[in-house]
């Protein structure tokens, strides 16, 4: 299975997780859970463009920290789009590693409210989680027309 696929995959898993899982759970865990999806696949993603990259002999080797994979991928394949999309993966990577509190948990507007390690406060709800479930679905597609 490629890491084209496994993008796919992980896509899919959280696409089930917005809309059946916490359609009825109604967890901050499950947003919590789809947002670590929503990375997975930026990971295996970019490694498939770094991958293929490296077969057209542009890169040497590939890093093994999926941060140094995203910077190596920006500094590469120089595209705004990418620069974009990388910076919105550090977001989600900030929003899964941030201290977090929890909102109206089991009820209609259950939200994940987390500080930034710069102070800032993001609040994920299910409309934010689907947006960037969105984001994430174009960057699979930008890195599968592109390589």
């Amino acid at each position: 299975m490629s890491e084209d696929s496994e993008a796919r995959e992980e896509l899919k898993r959280a696409d089930h997780s917005i809309f059946v899982t916490l359609k009825y759970t109604k967890t901050c865990d499950v947003i919590k859970n789809t947002v670590q999806r929503l990375i997975y696949a930026f990971d295996f993603a970019i490694t498939h463009a770094l991958t293929v990259l490296k077969a057209k002999k542009k890169l040497k080797e590939i890093p093994l920290t999926p941060i140094s994979r995203a910077e190596m991928l920006k500094k590469t394949y120089r595209r705004t789009e990418i620069t974009a999309f990388i910076k919105f993966y550090h977001l989600l990577r900030r929003i899964d590693r941030a201290k977090y509190s929890k909102k109206e948990e089991f009820r209609k507007n259950v939200a994940l409210i987390v500080t930034l390690e710069n102070g800032e406060v993001v609040t994920v709800d299910i409309e934010t989680l689907f947006s960037y479930y969105q984001k994430t679905k174009e960057f699979v597609d930008y890195i599968e027309s592109k390589f």
